[in-house]
């Protein structure tokens, strides 16, 4: 896909913020440092267009990137950081239950794993979790470059057990330093928007 335009549009607190285009949104879940920032830049082919927290896993908001005039990638803040309170744990919980289940406009959720670990007990939550309101999922393993190729099915392996992924629901190999995976990325990405008149990602609103 050939991205045009993005721009970042708000930090938004709560759906009196939300964007009311009805554009489609693809969230990114994952821990706190898993990478979205990363990954959303290299989709887009930027390099900070989307930037990290100063303080992990205490960002409240939900990042609006509009792609194209044509969707958004919507940033969820960061999960199982060590030093969040569990009553700041608790309005995380709260604040993206709203987002994920009452939003129309959310077409997929990807969640990103750090491939050179096992998922965390809290990735298995997330997961599950998504899993439980039938959210369409698709599992981004990243940081692929931080470990051998030969290695890497068996990581993946060890994701998609660990996770107890159903045979055949998708999961990307991916790294933003490398480009790996990112055409596929973009094809699941591409089924995901195009729900309307035939639009597609590669060919948006024409």
């Amino acid at each position: 896909m050939k991205v045009k335009q993005a721009e970042f549009v708000i930090s938004a607190v709560g759906p009196g913020q939300y964007p009311e285009d009805a554009l489609p949104e693809i969230a990114l879940a994952g821990r706190s440092n898993v990478g979205k920032s990363s990954l959303i830049n290299r989709l887009i082919s930027r390099k900070n267009l989307a930037r990290t927290s100063s303080q992990p896993g205490k960002t409240q908001t939900l990042n609006y990137y509009r792609i194209n005039d044509f969707f958004y990638f919507v940033d969820v803040p960061g999960y199982g950081y060590a030093k969040v309170s569990r009553t700041e744990r608790a309005a995380w919980g709260r604040f993206i239950e709203q987002y994920l289940v009452g939003r129309e406009p959310l077409r997929r959720v990807m969640l990103i794993i750090d491939v050179r670990h096992p998922p965390t007990k809290d990735d298995q939550a997330m997961y599950d979790w998504l899993r439980h309101h039938d959210l369409p999922i698709v599992v981004i393993a990243t940081k692929a470059d931080k470990i051998p190729r030969s290695q890497w099915q068996k990581h993946v392996k060890i994701v998609r057990e660990t996770l107890g992924m159903p045979k055949g629901d998708p999961l990307v190999l991916f790294s933003s330093e490398t480009g790996q995976g990112l055409e596929e990325l973009w094809a699941l990405l591409d089924e995901s928007v195009d729900w309307n008149e035939g639009e597609t990602l590669e060919n948006p609103q024409e």
